[in-house]
C-alpha cells in the first residue's frame, strides 16, 4: 500500500464532526467578527447571538487562520506518520486562507499540495471528503490531491438568500455590486462559480425564490449519480422541506446531505439563507 497522505481543511466545509473523525480530517478554524461580537466557526452556532449581532448593522469582517495554524497541522501530520498533506480551503477569492495554507506548506516538513476549491461550504466538503477517501485507500499525494480537484471542478453551488444587504456590508458581493440599492429588496439567487459570487436570477417572493433554487439544483442534476447538500443559517424547516423534494426528484441520489452554515458563512449571507451544492461522484 502506498504511504499515508493526511487531509487538512477549514471551517468552511462545515463538515460534521464525526465525519472529519470518520476520515481523519484536520479542520483549522475561521472566525466571524461582526463588531465587537467574535464568533468562531467550529463552535455552535449562538442563532440569537449572531441574528442581533447582524441587525445592529455593524461591520463584518472574517478572520482567516494565521501560517502558524496551518504548520501546526502539517507538522501534527508528518508526527503520524503521513508521507505528505492534501491542504484543501475556500476560495481564494473570498479569503486569504489559502495564501496561509500555501505560506506553511513552504517549510512543511512533508510534502503539501494546496487546493483552492474555488469555493465554500458543501462546494469545499465534497472535494474534501473525496480526497479523504481516495487517501484511505493508499492512493499518493498526486492521486489524492487530484481526486480533490476533479471533485471541485465538477461541484456546482446555488444559493438563496433574503437580501444582499449582508453581502454588501461585507465587501463580497463582488461582480454584482451595481445592482446595490435598487437590488437590496429583492429575493436573489446566487452561483458561486470560479471561486466568485454572481447574481442568477432576481425573485420578488421567497416562495418564488426557493421553487427556482430547486429547478436550478435539478437541472444541475440532470440524469447523472449525484451527491447533493442542503446548506442553510437558521433556516432548518425550509432546508428539511427542500432536501425532501430533492430527494423525491432526483432518481439517481447517491446521498443527501442537510447542514447548517457557521458564523463565517453566515454572516455575509444571513438568516434565511438557503443554498444547494449538487456534486457527482468522483470517478
Amino acid at each position: 500500500m502506498s504511504p499515508s497522505v493526511a487531509v487538512v481543511t477549514d471551517s468552511t466545509a462545515y463538515l460534521d464532526e464525526s465525519e472529519t473523525a470518520r476520515w481523519g480530517i484536520t479542520v483549522v478554524p475561521l472566525q466571524a467578527i461582526v463588531g465587537e461580537r467574535t464568533f468562531d466557526d467550529m463552535t455552535p452556532i449562538d442563532a440569537a447571538a449572531l441574528a442581533s449581532a447582524l441587525r445592529d448593522r455593524s461591520s463584518i469582517t472574517t478572520s482567516r487562520p494565521a501560517p502558524g495554524h496551518f504548520a501546526g497541522a502539517y507538522e501534527t501530520a508528518a508526527a503520524r506518520g503521513a508521507s505528505g498533506v492534501v491542504s484543501i480551503h475556500l476560495s481564494g477569492e473570498m479569503s486569504g486562507t489559502v495564501d496561509s495554507a500555501r505560506i506553511a506548506a513552504r517549510d512543511a516538513p512533508v510534502p503539501v499540495e494546496v487546493i483552492d476549491s474555488r469555493s465554500i461550504a458543501m462546494g469545499l466538503g465534497f472535494p474534501v471528503l473525496a480526497a479523504a477517501q481516495a487517501a484511505r485507500t493508499g492512493a499518493p499525494l498526486a492521486d489524492v490531491a487530484s481526486a480533490a480537484r476533479r471533485r471541485a471542478d465538477a461541484a456546482r453551488t446555488f444559493f438563496y438568500v433574503d437580501t444582499l444587504e449582508y453581502l454588501r456590508r461585507g465587501g463580497r458581493i463582488g461582480a454584482i455590486r451595481n445592482l446595490v440599492g435598487s437590488a437590496l429588496a429583492i429575493k436573489p439567487l446566487i452561483h458561486l462559480g470560479d471561486g466568485t459570487i454572481t447574481l442568477l436570477e432576481k425573485v420578488r417572493t421567497a416562495s418564488r425564490a426557493i421553487a427556482r433554487l430547486e429547478g436550478l439544483a435539478v437541472e444541475a442534476a440532470g440524469e447523472e449519480p449525484v451527491n447533493v447538500a442542503v446548506q442553510h443559517l437558521m433556516a432548518a424547516g425550509r432546508a428539511e422541506a427542500l432536501a425532501e423534494s430533492l430527494t423525491l426528484r432526483l432518481p439517481k441520489l447517491v446521498r443527501m446531505t442537510v447542514v447548517e452554515v457557521g458564523p463565517v458563512l453566515g454572516v455575509h449571507t444571513g438568516p434565511g439563507t438557503l443554498g444547494v451544492t449538487i456534486s457527482p461522484p468522483v470517478r
